[in-house]
């Protein structure tokens, strides 16, 4: 579907990529690694058709649909969030418009039997074919079920795009790449500004979607849960393997360790074939075999060993000085943005050494708590800081807010006081910024480089409390991973708002759900919180239902609207009602199973010794008593199987 041939990129004199090739398929689920200023995005670029290569083809048929999402985009803020999304129709619409344009031209004509007249007809008949190929015109339900898929509430639709931030906004861009329903899917880390229900919606979109998809993410679970092939860009080659990210990086291991154990074997025959010439090289008598062996060395195809760039972050946190044993305790918190109300008398408390997530959907007051805590803003009610506190505070726009016209050096130079001053170049060269790399100015580094740099600045005081904002955005996996391994050997609090399931997973022990401007805590891991979630939504789904009902004024206006955005919905239950039914259909498969073995008890009962043998009375009291409590469960799980398939029903 998409060919690149014998690509390559240079900068300069340097070469980011040299004689590469590869072919998108039909259907491919494609996730591109590397580390940061590998060339992920460059490449995502030039098959967008954005960039040209130095040298290479990149070959696209006609017909082919790419549906481009760069990291950093500029929005265009003159309309409505559905104006815009609805932009994604624009060729539906004029393919409408001229369908009607013809058929106002029929009927103002007479002579059915002229020739033009069939010709007109013929167009009409082959634009509705078209149309019918795009989807037709009931696109509304579409750009409904994205837009809520997305986060977004019904309430934002007439809102204009101005009024929301730059994740929002890429939000309604993306939403109108998946509404475009292109062919291939160039996406560059579409989850930095997505919520963790919106990753979850947006997987399953992905995983459905009939089209190929190449993907830039630094999300390992959102990779593993889609991809599977992986196209690794290493020292400007390429390596290609069928198989997600993780199981990539295992055969990536196996396909090293065989090149080193048949680079070794010929090391071994090379040098033992070198010793035999030189040994024998003077001797008349073997002349030959010297030739012989010579000329095999001439011939022999050289193995190399593949070139693995090893630079990494290497983190340490300066050990916490010692706190009291609450580090943070709010009562009564809440916070208002004008009319906006974020948080509302809100309670809970953090103890020293606790590690704990920040979680929910964008807007409802995660960022908010977190400058709370740093008094960055005002605020209602009593938030405390425990015995000697000392905070580190790595913001969410961190990175930006660095100042451009400085290098390297000196941005780490000008803050940096005391004893540390001295070892300024070797902290900035475990965040992979060493010799000329140090020189360089904030304005020319890439996200990464600049999220590393900030980070740098948070190490330069002692802390026992670490409050981090997305401290992975735009941080590769490996160094991802060693900064979750930093962050878990870090011996004070830690307060995490993130969307990264994966680095999440194993560091926090504790995750607080901010949802209708309250804070909710949930004992356990990220993926722990996620299961129970996704219990509790059969019972939101539920008293979502009984609301709609009891408004029976509103019911037929809103029928229509429900069935638009009820795909979701729907979706849910029917995999709740399976599962019900599972679970009703094993019940009953027990209570089968113990009716036949009371049936033999009470045949063995009628016997004088059983019924007067202490044992086998406890045996048979224990069984009915399984019976009785496994009916009860029975009734329960029918009684919930009941309630689905009403719920069911009353959804269509």
């Amino acid at each position: 579907m998409v060919s690149v041939n014998q690509l390559a990129v240079e900068f300069g004199g340097f070469s980011l990529f040299d004689d590469v090739s590869f072919l998108v398929n039909p259907k491919d689920k494609i996730g591109l690694a590397g580390k940061n200023g590998a060339g992920k995005s460059t490449l995502l670029k030039i098959l967008a058709g954005i960039q040209s290569p130095s040298r290479g083809t990149v070959s696209v048929p006609k017909d082919i649909k790419i549906g481009y999402l760069p990291q950093h985009m500029v929005h265009d803020d003159t309309g409505t969030v559905w104006e815009e999304v609805e932009k994604a129709f624009d060729d539906l619409k004029r393919l409408e418009e001229q369908i009607e344009q013809l058929n106002h031209q029929l009927a103002s004509r007479t002579d059915y039997e002229s020739e033009s007249y069939l010709d007109l007809i013929h167009k009409v008949s082959e634009k509705n074919d078209h149309l019918s190929l795009l989807g037709g015109g009931n696109y509304a339900s579409d750009i409904e079920v994205t837009l809520k898929g997305l986060g977004f509430e019904r309430s934002d639709f007439d809102r204009l795009t101005s009024e929301f931030s730059g994740g929002w906004r890429m939000r309604i861009q993306l939403a109108k790449i998946l509404l475009q329903k292109p062919d291939v899917f160039l996406l560059d880390e579409p989850t930095n500004h997505l919520d963790i229900e919106s990753i979850q919606w947006f997987e399953d979109f992905l995983k459905s979607y009939g089209g190929a998809v190449v993907l830039v993410s630094h999300d390992r679970a959102f990779l593993d849960n889609i991809t599977r092939r992986t196209i690794e860009i290493q020292m400007g080659k390429i390596y290609d393997y069928k198989a997600s990210y993780t199981e990539y990086l295992k055969l990536r291991e196996e396909r090293r360790e065989q090149q080193l154990a048949a680079y070794r074997n010929q090391q071994k025959m090379i040098e033992d074939t070198e010793k035999f010439i030189e040994r024998f090289r003077y001797q008349a008598t073997k002349a030959v075999q010297v030739q012989s062996r010579i000329k095999q060395l001439e011939k022999i195809d050289r193995i190399e060993v593949d070139e693995f760039d090893n630079s990494s972050l290497k983190i340490k946190f300066p050990p916490a000085p010692h706190s009291g044993t609450i580090t943070l305790e709010g009562k009564g918190l809440s916070k208002s943005y004008g009319d906006l109300n974020v948080l509302q008398d809100v309670d809970y408390a953090i103890e020293r050494g606790e590690k704990v997530a920040f979680i929910g959907r964008n807007g409802e007051g995660k960022t908010t708590m977190a400058r709370m805590i740093m008094d960055e803003i005002s605020y209602t009610g009593m938030l405390k800081h425990g015995h000697q506190v000392k905070i580190g505070y790595f913001a969410q726009n961190q990175a930006d807010l660095l100042d451009e016209n400085l290098t390297v050096l000196e941005t780490i130079d000008h803050v940096a006081v005391g004893d540390i001053r001295t070892k300024i170049r070797d902290l900035l060269g475990a965040f992979m910024f060493s010799g000329e790399a140090v020189e360089k100015k904030v304005s020319v580094l890439s996200g990464g480089e600049r999220t590393r740099l900030a980070m740098v600045k948070l190490l330069l005081e002692p802390v026992n409390l670490l409050v981090l904002d997305e401290p992975t955005n735009h941080l590769d996996i490996r160094s991802k991973e060693l900064l979750k391994q930093a962050v878990k050997d870090f011996d004070g609090t830690v307060v995490v708002v993130s969307h990264d399931r994966e680095f999440l997973d194993g560091l926090v022990t504790k995750v607080y759900e901010f949802r209708n401007k309250k804070m909710k805590e949930h004992l356990g891991g990220i993926y722990e919180f996620l299961e129970r979630k996704k219990l509790d939504s059969l019972k939101e789904l539920e008293q979502k239902t009984k609301q709609n009902g009891s408004n029976a004024s509103k019911a037929k206006a809103e029928k229509k609207s429900e069935a638009k955005v009820s795909y979701e919905e729907r979706k849910e239950i029917s995999k709740q009602h399976k599962k019900a039914q599972q679970l009703v259909h094993k019940c009953e498969e027990e209570i089968a199973v113990l009716e036949e073995a009371i049936e033999e008890l009470d045949v063995q009962m009628q016997d004088v010794v059983n019924a007067s043998d202490p044992e086998f009375v406890k045996k048979y009291q224990e069984k009915t008593a399984a019976l009785e409590s496994k009916m009860t469960e029975w009734e329960n799980m029918q009684e919930q199987l009941e309630s689905i398939e009403e719920l069911k029903k009353q959804l269509g």
